[in-house]
């Protein structure tokens, strides 16, 4: 009898093992990486995208408050962008685009992004553009953008933003296994 019962015990544990835990959400996999910076590159081959893929691209995991990650992505010498991920009241997350002038003013283009549609399980999401997002393009004549739908993916080696919409694929990979220097900080961020 005691047998059986270590055996069912053993059972029990076995399907427990740490390969089954449940895998980090995109939040908690980009707060494992908070305060490193990862050098990346272009992977789409659009030549839209020849400006981007001339440029050293860096993103650096800088702000990880709870539910919130701030990544500045720079473009060669250009700070002006940083994704903000937010952790929303029902589970999902949100992605906004925050765009800044040299200056540290704010561009008329930002504060664009998504959210997922319901609850935000594991660290490949889609985010597809919200109504405020498409008022603003819409009202700063880029109808085109109205379609788009961004993605974020993080495994273990590599995080991954896409933006696609009919006609439009940009892709970016980041090494996460070869951190790189910290950058400096985002236009208008100096003082975080």
């Amino acid at each position: 009898m005691r047998i059986a019962i270590l055996t069912v015990a053993s059972l029990g544990l076995a399907s427990c093992s740490p390969a089954e835990e449940a895998s980090p959400d995109l939040i908690e996999a980009l707060t494992a990486l908070c305060g490193q910076s990862f050098e990346g590159r272009v992977t789409s081959e659009d030549p839209r995208d020849e400006a981007f893929a001339s440029q050293r691209l860096v993103m650096h995991v800088r702000d990880c408050e709870p539910g919130v990650v701030r990544v500045p992505f720079h473009v060669g010498e250009d700070r002006s962008r940083v994704w903000v991920f937010t952790r929303t009241s029902d589970g999902g997350i949100e992605l906004k685009h925050n765009h800044r002038h040299e200056d540290g003013e704010q561009d008329a283009l930002s504060w664009y992004g998504g959210r997922t549609t319901g609850a935000a399980i594991g660290a490949a999401l889609d985010f597809p553009a919200d109504q405020a997002s498409k008022d603003l393009f819409e009202r700063e004549g880029i109808p085109d953008s109205m379609q788009n739908t961004w993605s974020v993916s993080v495994t273990d080696t590599a995080y991954v933003y896409a933006l696609n919409r009919p006609n439009r694929h940009f892709r970016a990979a980041f090494d996460l296994t070869r951190p790189v220097d910290t950058p400096p900080p985002a236009w208008g961020d100096e003082g975080l």
